[in-house]
């Protein structure tokens, strides 16, 4: 199974310069926990609640902070071609539970999470990933160390 037989493919972009307030607004509306950041047609972040609640709110960030400032940079992501069996190890490996997806152009088209491979008929893809997710020790802390 390919992981474009599985993904959203209803993706809302934001724009770095928009506020996080904005962005909890959008994720509010569409009952979503992250959004894609895109720069001049270009994928240059992801905004997640998480993000928001940590990076922002907890560093004291004011809800016009744009979200350049807490977004994650350091983005990971998969081909719509790829293997969902493949990309699902690649997830547990990393411990991201939804990854933005691009055809071989990189122009996002997608978004791939952990419910999209839950209810892909595959039962041992989802515990695998939870497992692995789930793990102490998490590569991709909330921490502003390393943020530009």
């Amino acid at each position: 199974m390919r992981v474009s037989e599985v993904m959203s493919r209803d993706v809302h972009i934001a724009s770095p310069m928009q506020t996080i307030s904005e962005a909890a607004q959008a994720m509010a509306a569409h009952d979503i926990g992250s959004l894609p950041v895109g720069e001049n047609d270009q994928l240059v972040g992801m905004i997640t609640d998480r993000d928001i609640a940590i990076r922002g709110v907890g560093k004291g960030c004011a809800p016009d902070t744009p979200i350049r400032e807490v977004m994650t940079r350091d983005i990971k992501y998969c081909f719509e071609d790829e293997d969902l069996g493949h990309v699902t190890k690649n997830m547990g490996n990393i411990q991201v539970r939804r990854l933005p997806v691009v055809n071989r152009e990189k122009r996002l088209v997608g978004i791939v999470s952990l419910g999209d491979i839950a209810q892909d008929g595959h039962p041992r893809h989802t515990v695998d990933m939870v497992r692995k997710v789930s793990e102490p020790g998490d590569q991709h802390n909330q921490s502003m160390a390393g943020m530009r």
